[in-house]
């Protein structure tokens, strides 16, 4: 069971985040952090991510807010260029949910998300 869940988060966050991102993390992959990318690759990603109570699309339109809110911005800028290579997020959806939260997280929050959506942006697949 534990290599069905890895598999199918393997998958998941393949699918969530692109294969060069994965391929990248699967290459630093080390005696000190493989059980942390195991635990992360079938608990977030299988357990949570192919949940079936939450489509993909809401689930990123969360993570992005909740990686604002926390002020985690290489997380914000990886799950923005995921989500629009993926076809979760659109340009409109990432400054709706950048003005949504600016009222929640302040204008300082808003202001760095807004820069961070710019750089993240130059990172999208063409």
């Amino acid at each position: 069971m534990a290599k069905d869940n890895y598999e199918a988060g393997e998958a998941a966050r393949r699918k969530m985040l692109g294969d060069k991102w994965v391929d990248r993390s699967v290459a630093n992959r080390n005696d000190f952090n493989a059980d942390f990318l195991d635990q992360i690759t079938r608990h977030v990603w299988c357990d949570i991510w192919t949940r079936p109570g939450l489509d993909q699309r809401t689930r990123r339109f969360m993570a992005v807010t909740v990686m604002m809110a926390l002020s985690r911005w290489e997380e914000f800028r990886l799950h923005i260029v995921g989500g629009i290579n993926a076809g979760d997020i659109t340009m409109d959806d990432l400054k709706e949910i950048i003005l949504q939260n600016t009222v929640y997280c302040g204008a300082p929050v808003g202001n760095r998300a807004m820069k961070e959506a710019v750089a993240a942006l130059k990172e999208v697949d063409q």
